[in-house]
């Protein structure tokens, strides 16, 4: 009579043996995904051990699913951007503070810039510099939205002169904020016309968004990029 052999009621079937690189498959395509995201660095190289050593010890009978390893590498993404973030956003601030510091060293002196600076009664210097050629100039004034407000002319040598708000017929302009752009003449064609620097003397920084505000008097200010010459007061 031939024998028939059962197994033990409620045992569970043989576990088939995982095929050779199986298990780190997960951690292979991890490593794909993070190569695609640009991930580098030590960092890396410890989650991934970390993501390894989860699938050598998970269960075999209920072994990990590869949505979990996607929302474990998605959630090292986000981590490792708010890192990057913080150390761009120290670095920014560390630079902006250097330049607050080089900033210091202006307060008292005076710049010149081709901001708008304040007109206080007292003649302002001005920096004139004619283009090659010019036979003349026409030195244009405008107010604090932009606006021409004076027009004198200028014989075409370069240098400082002093503003002091007054044209040819002796009329005045009102204490406020003014910028100044130069045309440079031949006869009556126009070859350049360019901003002119105005002098005034700083009295504190400050940071903005732009950069470093130099502070001057009457309300006005220019930034770094705005400055193109730096003396000691007269």
């Amino acid at each position: 009579m031939p024998m028939i052999t059962t197994a033990p009621t409620g045992s569970p079937a043989p576990v088939q043996p995982a095929a050779p690189g199986s298990a780190s498959a997960p951690a292979a395509s991890a490593a794909n995904n993070a190569e695609a995201s640009g991930f580098t660095g030590s960092d890396f190289q410890t989650f991934l051990r970390m993501l390894t050593t989860q699938i050598q010890n998970q269960d075999p009978l209920n072994p990990i699913e590869s949505s979990d390893f996607a929302v474990q590498l998605a959630t090292f993404s986000g981590v490792e951007q708010q890192v990057r973030t913080n150390q761009l956003l120290e670095s920014l601030n560390a630079q902006r503070a250097g330049g607050l510091d080089s900033a210091a060293g202006w307060i008292g002196k005076e710049v010149r810039t081709t901001a708008p600076v304040a007109y206080d009664g007292r003649p302002i210097s001005l920096s004139i510099e004619p283009a090659s050629g010019a036979t003349s100039v026409q030195l244009v004034t405008l107010d604090a939205l932009g606006k021409e407000v004076q027009r004198q002319t200028l014989p075409a040598r370069a240098g400082e002169v002093a503003w002091d708000s007054r044209n040819g017929a002796g009329t005045a302009l009102p204490n406020g904020l003014y910028s100044f752009k130069l045309v440079s003449l031949k006869g009556e064609d126009i070859l350049h016309t360019g901003a002119v620097g105005a002098y005034a003397r700083v009295t504190g920084a400050e940071l903005t968004s732009k950069g470093v505000s130099l502070i001057l008097p009457g309300g006005a200010s220019t930034l770094e990029s705005e400055v193109t010459a730096l003396r000691s007061p007269a």
